[in-house]
């Protein structure tokens, strides 16, 4: 459990490519998370080109980190799947996934928002060119961190209850 509590948000990236074997392994780790009947309904589409990175960076006002990473994995939804309803839940969980390995990989990300705002959706969408059964969910940047803070513990008794 160790990436789960090491693991932090990053913004500031160093100016370093990702390896492309390193890609790879946090795109594997993405589709193997877990999927509600293993619907598996996500795409991931790796972004390095820097004008689509700054243009990226542009859709949402907390997104601006975007644009200096030397990738973002833009995870999106399909519509097209046996449980519609369980999509986002299934792409979060990709999400941390991919979230896990970069730390385990020495890599940063941070989680950006996307859905369930439509207006940044849609513009995500038609930066990427998705077709109208995919929906854009999160911007995750990717990159070697400047920095890493130590995580706060956030356990808190009060939220437990157990129930006998």
């Amino acid at each position: 459990m160790d990436p789960i509590f090491h693991r932090t948000s990053i913004r500031q990236f160093q100016n370093k490519e990702v390896e492309p074997e390193k890609i790879q392994k946090l795109l594997r780790a993405g589709m193997q998370a877990p999927s509600a009947v293993n619907q598996q309904p996500w795409e991931f589409y790796v972004v390095q080109n820097k004008e689509m990175l700054k243009k990226l960076s542009q859709t949402s006002p907390y997104a601006g980190c975007a644009k200096n990473a030397p990738l973002a994995i833009v995870i999106v939804s399909r519509d097209d799947c046996i449980l519609p309803d369980y999509q986002d839940i299934d792409c979060a969980i990709a999400t941390e996934s991919i979230m896990l390995e970069a730390d385990l990989l020495g890599l940063g990300s941070v989680m950006l928002g996307i859905a369930p705002l439509q207006e940044r959706m849609d513009t995500v969408g038609k930066l990427l060119g998705l077709s109208e059964h995919q929906h854009a969910f999160t911007i995750l940047p990717v990159g070697y961190p400047v920095k890493v803070d130590p995580q706060k513990d956030r356990y808190d008794e009060g939220k437990v209850h157990f129930i006998d």
